[in-house]
């Protein structure tokens, strides 16, 4: 059986890949800070701790929403 090739890749194919990966950027970061602030707030509901845990959710939220981001730009070898 015959293998197809695959066409050249070409700089601008490459750049729209990029571009494309990093403009979901703010997304993730929404994404990711939503989560952690949702769950801060509902740790403040249960415990009934003010918004000790909604801050602490965002302040948790944007290391974890960088590393995460970091993995994903490492695994598509942009860093």
């Amino acid at each position: 059986m015959e293998e197809k090739k695959s066409p050249p890749s070409s700089g601008a194919l490459d750049a729209l890949k990029a571009v494309g990966l990093l403009s979901g950027v703010g997304v993730y970061f929404v994404v990711f800070l939503g989560i952690f602030i949702y769950l801060g707030q509902w740790a403040d509901d249960f415990f009934g701790s003010g918004h000790a845990c909604t801050i602490t959710g965002a302040v948790l939220g944007f290391p974890a929403a960088i590393y995460s981001l970091y993995r994903q730009l490492k695994y598509y070898k942009i860093v």
